[in-house]
């Protein structure tokens, strides 16, 4: 660390402590040169990766737009808040986890469609449909014959 005084490239750590979150240290530092002290603190810097879209285009991520593609698709479905919530976190960590500089937006939108596949079928096939681009009832026909192959969860018949 350089010396904020004299710019001498070499200064030593006195003492580190962690604050009390646990998130970054202060350091105490003396300038081998000029002797004076001064304090640093260290964090993480945590950076999303850049968002390649399908022109070639460049985004930051943007985890407002994820979560407003969740409520579209999951416009007036019976899914609980916390759920949609758990599932948004859940595809931020995955595209964290990628540990990529730019991640397509088509693998983020695979992630998408694997967590609404958990948390609607209904949802699900109305984002298939837009991030898809069925053209016609074909389309959906042949996505719900697939989602019919997975297990289902059991309804209640009425009577």
């Amino acid at each position: 660390m350089k010396c904020p005084f004299c710019k001498h490239p070499d200064t030593q750590v006195i003492d580190s402590r962690e604050n009390d979150e646990g998130d970054s240290i202060r350091r105490r530092r003396r300038c081998l040169s000029c002797d004076k002290r001064f304090t640093t603190y260290e964090t993480v810097e945590l950076r999303m990766p850049q968002v390649v879209k399908q022109n070639g285009n460049r985004a930051e991520f943007d985890p407002e737009k994820l979560r407003k593609s969740f409520r579209l698709a999951l416009h007036k479905r019976p899914v609980p808040t916390e759920q949609v919530e758990a599932a948004i976190d859940q595809v931020t960590q995955q595209v964290f986890a990628l540990g990529e500089r730019e991640v397509d937006s088509s693998e983020i939108g695979a992630m998408v469609m694997e967590a609404l596949r958990k948390l609607d079928k209904v949802a699900f096939i109305r984002f298939a449909s837009v991030y898809e681009g069925f053209e016609d009832v074909g389309d959906f026909a042949d996505v719900i014959k697939e989602l019919g192959k997975s297990p289902r969860r059991s309804r209640p018949v009425a009577h």
